[in-house]
């Protein structure tokens, strides 16, 4: 995927040799924002995020997200379609063209179907959960871990299938930490580039003699799939109170009563978020688990409140 030049002009892009025009925007952050593009050749619809890079460390994390892309084929993992690098005066921009999934994230289906008073059925959650189990198993395969799990990184298809986007935190899935200098550099990367609710105990306070592997993904995975069964993540509301996470996973975590879901689902539950990430398994046993768990019967609605 080597650098290609763009040309922006009358509501259209050039990248990759082909040109897309500009229809609307999708989303926008703090330092990027994603455009909605129809291919002129094709007529397909793509995402074109952008990012905004204000010095050569900012080039570099975005050179660092497509370099990740690279090196997945994977359909729970959102390809790269193209990628270039824009001069915007003494700054540029890093684009970033990605295929359109219609479906929206995990957290907007979340999100509308509390505002309806329902639940996700525990059938739907297991067909979801196991495609984002496919796409972790994909990158942790490979050496890497995620780093930043949560609802909005996962996006849903017109399938229903969950695929993984936002790799721009990923990194070697082992960290090895010798002194009390290194733990504060992988604190501080993590409070940058990890979602507060989302992220691990481990990750919080980093021991000067520790490693760091990929089940702080298991521990995100398990946030996640507490906020498919009730509504929100374990911690969201923590943190939007302003009360300490740091504090709050340190403790083993309390699910609300329900009858919802099965025991094996909330065994499962329990497991990914174990405070101590050596007795989290790994995502291969987690599929396995998942394997063992029946779904819930064929046409099960979406469970009133």
């Amino acid at each position: 995927m080597g650098q290609t030049l763009c040309v922006c002009s009358r509501g259209t892009v050039s990248l990759g040799g082909a040109r897309y025009l500009l229809l609307h925007r999708l989303a926008e952050g703090g330092f990027s924002y994603v455009d909605l593009v129809e291919g002129l050749r094709d007529g397909r619809f793509y995402a074109l995020k952008r990012i905004l890079c204000h010095d050569k460390e900012d080039r570099q994390a975005a050179l660092h997200e497509v370099e990740m892309h690279g090196l997945f084929d994977h359909p729970n993992i959102l390809r790269l379609v193209a990628h270039c690098m824009v001069e915007k005066g003494a700054k540029h921009e890093a684009w970033l063209l990605l295929p359109y999934v219609k479906g929206g994230t995990l957290w907007r289906e979340v999100e509308s179907l509390r505002e309806k008073g329902t639940f996700m059925p525990e059938q739907r959650i297991l067909h979801i959960l196991h495609g984002i189990c496919r796409g972790l198993q994909a990158i942790h395969s490979k050496g890497y871990a995620h780093r930043d799990l949560k609802p909005t990184n996962v996006l849903l298809d017109e399938d229903d299938q969950p695929v993984l986007m936002d790799l721009g935190s990923m990194n070697k899935a082992r960290i090895e930490v010798n002194n009390s200098r290194e733990a504060m550099a992988v604190q501080d990367w993590a409070a940058q580039r990890c979602t507060i609710s989302y992220r691990a105990p481990e990750l919080f306070t980093v021991p000067s003699q520790c490693i760091i592997d990929e089940r702080t993904d298991i521990w995100s995975l398990g946030c996640v799939l507490y906020c498919m069964m009730f509504g929100e993540g374990p911690y969201d509301a923590i943190f939007q109170k302003g009360d300490s996470v740091a504090l709050a996973v340190q403790n083993p975590i309390t699910l609300p009563c329900t009858t919802r879901y099965s025991a094996a689902l909330q065994r499962l539950l329990f497991s990914m978020m174990t405070v101590n990430p050596q007795e989290r398994p790994s995502i291969n046993e987690i599929l396995h688990q998942l394997e063992g768990l029946q779904p819930a019967p064929a046409g099960q609605d979406t469970t009133q409140i």
